[in-house]
């Protein structure tokens, strides 16, 4: 039998099935179709250091290949998640990464100093939420901005540290680097695209906000070539993210180097995808004589 169990930063997974934030909520509504250690690890609803309402409606809308959102962090702060949610996620047989996002580095370190005496098992920094329009997106887009956020943070994070990086860069790779060089353990990749649709009857976007991040499978081809890209650069693992569908992308974004995956937009049109990606990804491995999937991370052949 194939061994698809991963570290992460000494943290073990199960699989290296993660359900990425923004896209799972908390679990619950998910636990009423299959028991949460279906995945490695959950990564929670974006979290802010107090409560947000969120982005007016319309927030999300179709598009060709994918999804667009604007929800905008809608969440209940960090200290109800402590006190409301963790408990419940501690019970479920998987990691649990708390997601954290905030519009200046001082509430970056508040958060993951607060966190940091809990009892969770990773911090992942959003510092590349395109639809907040102030705050997330400003860290994500430069060498400068995420040196910064990550040092400030690093100093008072006990847990380990994942980065959650933009693809709305020149080179996401240097993004990488300079997460890496101050104290990233991992980092997470590729975040949504900005994109935005218009309503041609009313000639006003269909998003409230105006633009949006851009999810869904049309994204792999990107974020595979971005995942390869900085494999090449950092030694940190890579949890690669963007488009992940099937057992085959998931195959071959572990191909292109990451260590583990994050399952999004998938879920939305079909809640089983985890399950079946992990079966997928187990008998692909059984078929072809790899005993454990970390053989796979980076094991792409260039021509």
């Amino acid at each position: 039998m194939a061994d698809l169990r991963v570290k992460i930063a000494g943290v073990e997974f199960q699989n290296p099935l993660i359900a990425a934030s923004g896209t799972f909520g908390f679990g619950r509504e998910y636990a009423e179709f299959y028991p949460l250690s279906v995945f490695g690890g959950i990564s929670s609803k974006g979290l802010t250091l107090l409560p947000r309402p969120g982005n007016p409606a319309p927030r999300v809308t179709e598009a060709p290949g994918g999804m667009l959102n604007a929800v905008g962090l809608q969440n209940p702060g960090v200290e109800y998640f402590i006190e409301h949610e963790l408990p419940w996620l501690r019970k479920q047989g998987t990691v649990v990464v708390a997601n954290i996002a905030g519009n200046t580095p001082d509430d970056y370190r508040a958060m993951a100093e607060r966190l940091s005496e809990t009892d969770i098992d990773m911090i992942e920094m959003n510092i590349s939420c395109p639809n907040v329009k102030q705050g997330g997106v400003q860290f994500g887009t430069t060498c400068a901005g995420v040196s910064g956020v990550t040092k400030a943070v690093r100093a008072v994070c006990k847990k380990p540290l994942i980065v959650k990086l933009s693809p709305n860069v020149t080179d996401i790779s240097e993004m990488a680097l300079a997460a890496e060089a101050e104290g990233a353990d991992a980092v997470s990749m590729i975040n949504t695209l900005t994109g935005m649709r218009i309503d041609i009857r009313t000639r006003r976007p269909i998003i409230r906000n105006n633009t949006g991040g851009f999810s869904g499978p049309a994204l792999l081809p990107v974020a595979v070539r971005m995942v390869w890209q900085t494999y090449q650069r950092v030694k940190i693992p890579i949890i690669g993210l963007g488009g992940i569908t099937t057992w085959q992308d998931a195959v071959e974004m572990l191909l292109a180097g990451a260590s583990a995956l994050q399952i999004g937009t998938a879920l939305f049109s079909d809640p089983y995808a985890p399950v079946k990606i992990a079966e997928g990804l187990g008998k692909f491995m059984d078929e072809t004589g790899v005993k454990s999937v970390s053989e796979l991370t980076g094991a792409v052949q260039s021509w």
